[in-house]
C-alpha cells in the first residue's frame, strides 16, 4: 500500500510549499489536490495551493522531480448535481483532468458529485440525480476509456456516499475496467455509511483509498453533511475504525495508492505509522 500526501498542507502557500512540505514529512507520494482553469491570481501571486488545469506538464513534473515525488492521481471534484454553467467545476473540467494525468503519466482521476447548489439541484429525484451525472461523465469516461486512465468516484454527496446509489451510479456508468470507486473513510461514515461495508460491496472496483478518521463530536452530522475535506486527528483516535478498513481492504486483496487527507505534522506522521503497522498485522 502507498501512503501519499494531501497536497494542501499548509495554507495561503503556493503548490511548490505544499510538495516540499510533503518531502519534508517523509512522504514519497501526493495527489494533485486543488486545480482550475486557466490562471487564478491566488496562483500567480503565491497564496493559492492551486494548479492550472491548462499547465505544461513537464512544469508539473519538473516540481515534482525536485523534491522526488511521485503523484498518484489528479482530484477532478466536480458539481455533477446543477445545471452546467462556465462558473461550475464540471464536464468540461474532468475531461482537462484526465488529459493532464495522461500526459503526467497518472493513472487516476477521482471525481464526485458535490453538493447542489441551486434549487434545481436540491429538487432532483434520486433517478433525475443518476442521469445528471450520467450525463455529465458520459464523454470524461470515453476520454479515460482512449488515454487508459481510471476515472473513481469518491463518496462526497448524497448519491456516492450511500451503497445503494453508488451501486445505481456505477452501473449507470457502466465501463468496469476503467471507472471505479476512491474510498474515503471520513466521509462515507460521515454520510451515514460503513466504510467496512463499502469494501465488501465493492471490492476490486476500489482502486485509491482517502484516509481519515472523524472524531466523536462529529457523530450529530452523520446522514446530514455529505462530505468534508480534511480531518483534524490521527488515524486511530476517532470512531470510524480504520485499523478494521484496513483489515478488509487487504483481505479483498487492495494494495493500490492511499492519500491521507489530514491537518498538522504530527497528526499526519502518527497516521502513517499507525496505518503502516496495521497493514503489516493485517491477514490477507
Amino acid at each position: 500500500m502507498k501512503i501519499g500526501c494531501f497536497a494542501l498542507i499548509e495554507p495561503f502557500t503556493p503548490m511548490r510549499r505544499q510538495f516540499e512540505g510533503i518531502r519534508e514529512l517523509g512522504f514519497d507520494y501526493a495527489d494533485l489536490t486543488d486545480n482550475h482553469d486557466g490562471a487564478t491570481l491566488g496562483t500567480e501571486f503565491g497564496f493559492s495551493a492551486s494548479l492550472s488545469l491548462d499547465s505544461h506538464p513537464v512544469d508539473i513534473l519538473s516540481l515534482l522531480n525536485e523534491f522526488g515525488l511521485t503523484l498518484t492521481s489528479v482530484c477532478s471534484h466536480a458539481n455533477l448535481l446543477d445545471p452546467s454553467s462556465p462558473a461550475r467545476y464540471g464536464t468540461a473540467q474532468v475531461i482537462k483532468a484526465i488529459k493532464l494525468a495522461h500526459f503526467l503519466g497518472v493513472k487516476q482521476v477521482i471525481t464526485t458529485e458535490g453538493d447542489p447548489k441551486t434549487a434545481f439541484g436540491h429538487n432532483l429525484t434520486e433517478e433525475q440525480r443518476v442521469f445528471m451525472v450520467k450525463e455529465k461523465l458520459y464523454e470524461p469516461v470515453r476520454w479515460a476509456e482512449k488515454l487508459n486512465i481510471d476515472l473513481l468516484l469518491e463518496p462526497h454527496g448524497i448519491l456516492t456516499d450511500s451503497i445503494e446509489s453508488m451501486t445505481k451510479l456505477l452501473d449507470a456508468l457502466g465501463h468496469e475496467e476503467r471507472v471505479g470507486v476512491n474510498l474515503d473513510t471520513g466521509n462515507v461514515w460521515l454520510g451515514g455509511g460503513d466504510p467496512l461495508e463499502f469494501v465488501r460491496i465493492f471490492g476490486k472496483r476500489i482502486r485509491h483509498v482517502h484516509w481519515k478518521d472523524m472524531p466523536i463530536e462529529m457523530e450529530a452530522q452523520r446522514g446530514k453533511v455529505f462530505g468534508c475535506g480534511m480531518s483534524g486527528i490521527p488515524l486511530g483516535d476517532g470512531v470510524v475504525g480504520i485499523e478494521a478498513v484496513v483489515q478488509e481492504l487487504k483481505a479483498a486483496g487492495f494494495d493500490g495508492p492511499t492519500t491521507l487527507e489530514i491537518a498538522g505534522a504530527d497528526a499526519l506522521k502518527t497516521s502513517a505509522e499507525r496505518l503502516r503497522k496495521w497493514e503489516a498485522n493485517a491477514i490477507s
